[in-house]
C-alpha cells in the first residue's frame, strides 16, 4: 500500500468536523469514488470525529489518499489522548454506549468501511483507522 497524499487536522471544536468531512469528501470525489461510497465514508467519519470531541475533547484527524493493487482509496485516522476504551469488544456491540447515545457509532462506522482498525488503552487514548476503497472492495 502506498500513500499518495496525507493531511492532518486538529479537531478541537464542532466547526472542525465540517472542515474534516468536506476535505474527505473532496478527496473521495477526486479519486472517482461513487456517491454511495462517498456517503458511507463521510457518515463513518462524522461518527468517529464526533466521538473524539464527545469523549476525548478532540484529537487529530488524518486523511490519506492511498493506492493498493492500482486501486485508490481514502484512509481516515482519528487519534485522541482521551480516557481510552476499557472494553473494546463491548464498545463494538450495537447498542452499547457510555454517553447516552444509541451506541451505533463504532459498529456503524465499521459497517460503512471496507477496512476498520481500533486501538485503545485506558488512560492513554484511542486510535481508529478506516479505509474506503474507490471500488468498494
Amino acid at each position: 500500500m502506498m500513500t499518495l497524499s496525507k493531511e492532518n487536522f486538529e479537531i478541537k471544536r464542532e466547526p472542525d468536523v465540517i472542515l474534516y468531512r468536506n476535505r474527505a469528501k473532496e478527496l473521495a470525489a477526486k479519486i472517482g469514488m461513487s456517491l454511495v461510497g462517498q456517503t458511507k465514508l463521510i457518515t463513518a467519519a462524522s461518527e468517529l470525529v464526533r466521538n473524539m470531541l464527545r469523549y476525548a475533547d478532540g484529537g487529530t484527524g488524518t486523511i490519506e489518499v492511498i493506492v493498493k493493487n492500482n486501486i485508490k482509496g481514502i484512509r481516515l485516522t482519528f487519534a485522541d489522548k482521551g480516557p481510552g476504551i476499557k472494553d473494546l469488544k463491548l464498545a463494538m456491540q450495537d447498542g452499547f454506549s457510555t454517553g447516552r447515545s444509541l451506541g451505533l457509532g463504532l459498529p456503524g462506522a465499521k459497517r460503512l468501511s471496507n477496512e476498520f482498525d481500533i486501538k485503545s488503552e485506558p488512560g492513554k487514548g484511542t486510535t481508529v483507522t478506516i479505509i474506503r476503497w474507490k471500488n468498494g472492495l
